[in-house]
């Protein structure tokens, strides 16, 4: 990749799309999928630059969190909760990190195209309306009430999500609910769930494929993470407060709305999509 300014501005818009949408229920990896296709950012570098910018949403996800972090961390040594909260995170994510070991490469062949990712938005939009329509009292208040078992079965809703379009934070956040946590544990807990999910991710992309990788490219990533962290600390902090006081049904009608017209533009061949 030639460093030039059109190629930092790609870079911009990637990160700014995956701080924007990494941690609302409407599906990261697709949008990246997406926007790649449209701005011919799609090669086998640009994959790689698309898990790297991953971590710099998830460090938002860190500064937000950082003091029940922190805590967590200082307690772990003596206390029993900080390590239930710490093994119910790792059993969370051992599930889509294994799926991601076995599969992961068939998935990106196969399923990373966009028809796929619309018929995923779709779908996940009528099941978030499914959800909320079903709503029960919640089982689970806050995520210190979470038992191994919740955690297991929220990780492995979590590796639905290796379908672009499906959405990491919509299935774990939608799943939670559906378990009976409620809607802030369920956001909550998938945020925590992410961390390691998208660092491993990330970190793991990075070495796997660093044979495509050289110093010429740090200013590309460099943009890329530092607007995917600062869009992506605006996201978290408004979706907090608007999970206070709204149900998750905007979001649906988006996902539907959004891949219904990826879809017509697809089959119209008015969108030439390169995935």
């Amino acid at each position: 990749m030639a460093m030039d300014a059109a190629l930092l501005l790609k870079a911009a818009v990637m990160g700014v799309v995956e701080g924007l949408t990494e941690f609302l229920p409407i599906s990261s990896t697709g949008h990246l999928i997406l926007a790649g296709s449209l701005l011919s950012f799609d090669e086998a570098k640009a994959s790689v630059f698309e898990m790297a910018i991953q971590i710099g949403a998830i460090c938002a996800v860190v500064l937000v969190y950082w003091q029940k972090i922190r805590a967590t961390l200082l307690a772990l040594p003596t206390q029993r909760q900080a390590q239930r909260f710490a093994a119910h995170v790792l059993i969370g994510f051992a599930p889509a990190a294994l799926l991601g070991l076995l599969a992961g490469k068939a998935i990106k062949a196969h399923l990373f195209n966009a028809p796929v990712v619309a018929l995923a938005l779709v779908a996940g939009g009528i099941v978030i309306f499914w959800a909320e329509g079903r709503q029960r009292p919640a089982r689970v208040q806050s995520v210190d009430e979470m038992s191994g078992l919740d955690a297991l079965k929220v990780g492995l809703a979590q590796c639905v999500a290796m379908i672009p379009g499906v959405s990491r934070s919509g299935a774990t956040i939608i799943g939670g609910m559906l378990l009976g946590l409620s809607r802030p544990a369920a956001t909550e807990f998938s945020f925590f769930l992410a961390i390691p999910t998208l660092i491993g991710a990330g970190v793991y992309s990075l070495w796997s494929d660093r044979a495509l990788l050289a110093w010429a490219d740090a200013p590309l990533f460099a943009v890329g993470l530092a607007l995917s962290f600062g869009s992506a600390l605006a996201c978290v902090r408004w979706l907090l407060r608007y999970i206070a006081s709204h149900s998750f049904v905007l979001f649906a009608w988006y996902r539907i709305i959004f891949g219904l017209l990826i879809l017509l533009t697809w089959q119209m061949d008015w969108v030439q999509w390169s995935h």
